[in-house]
């Protein structure tokens, strides 16, 4: 779905005063039902993540800190089984699984005699039942399988969907007897950065408004929508070393992009938003 910025600023507009739960989601729906499912979700979940990176310094001072965690100790003291750390996270517009953290970080620091490290808080949380408090462990849970933008749970989706377009393009490759090296198989070569597929035969993309079409020599594949501020971060870190390193290439956004975003294809950094159907191989293409 190829949105053009203005499109996509409407939907945004309206992600910024509600608050990051499924409901919202099936309202954001209702608002745009000709966008997909998907492409809202991942709209969805970017401009929480920016408004998280925005406000997240506030909620990790001592005194906010503090001030949660004796709040969480007052609910849990009436009532242990309310979603009291969950209720909290909403009041304070922060994300339950990140407000787990700091309430369980907080939590060990004064009952264990050295402070926790990170690997152990990660391991808690992807497994609260390893929390040695009960009532806290259940809290944690709580807010793992109900916050839909941060968190083990929501990292682990994320993974096996960015996994499963990875296979599902390999497939598409395979379908059109293309010939290509993979990530692993670039890396085992000694590569350091690399985009998924490089085509051993570069391919052409032919487009209706060009004749001479647009040659493409590595794809790489995004489960995600492509906003602004992703975009340019991934131009930056990756997009334009892979053309330095390999030559011209191919984004796919499965989700989607801003319109405007697909700007560098004279440079060599072609978007779309699912596998193009009219290429050729560069050998066929020249005879």
């Amino acid at each position: 779905m190829i949105l053009t910025k203005a499109q996509y600023d409407e939907i945004a507009q309206c992600l910024v005063s509600v608050p990051p739960t499924r409901q919202s989601l099936r309202k954001l729906k209702q608002r745009f039902p000709s966008q997909s499912q998907a492409t809202l979700l991942s709209i969805f979940s970017q401009e929480y993540q920016k408004h998280i990176k925005r406000t997240h310094a506030k909620h990790h001072t001592s005194e906010a800190i503090e001030s949660y965690y004796q709040r969480y100790l007052n609910g849990v003291g009436k009532n242990g089984a309310a979603p009291v750390l969950l209720e909290l996270a909403n009041e304070v517009d922060y994300a339950p699984s990140l407000m787990a953290r700091i309430i369980l970080e907080r939590f060990l620091q004064e009952h264990e005699e050295a402070p926790p490290s990170k690997s152990v808080i990660n391991s808690m949380l992807r497994d609260p039942s390893q929390i040695p408090d009960g009532v806290l462990a259940n809290q944690v849970y709580q807010c793992i399988v109900n916050d839909c933008c941060y968190g083990p749970l929501v990292d682990c989706i994320k993974h096996a969907i960015g996994h499963e377009h990875e296979v599902l393009l390999r497939d598409l490759l395979l379908e059109k007897n293309l010939s290509f090296l993979d990530e692993d198989q670039l890396r085992a070569k000694g590569y350091d950065k690399t985009p998924d597929f490089i085509l051993q035969v570069p391919v052409v993309m032919l487009c209706p408004l060009a004749v001479e079409g647009h040659i493409i020599h590595w794809i790489e594949s995004k489960a995600s929508f492509g906003d602004e501020c992703s975009h340019h971060a991934y131009l930056h870190d990756q997009f334009w070393s892979y053309w330095n390193r390999f030559g011209p290439g191919l984004v796919i956004y499965w989700y989607g992009f801003i319109q405007e975003l697909d700007c560098n294809r004279e440079r060599g950094i072609l978007l779309q938003a699912c596998f193009p159907t009219n290429i050729v191989t560069l050998c066929h293409s020249i005879a």
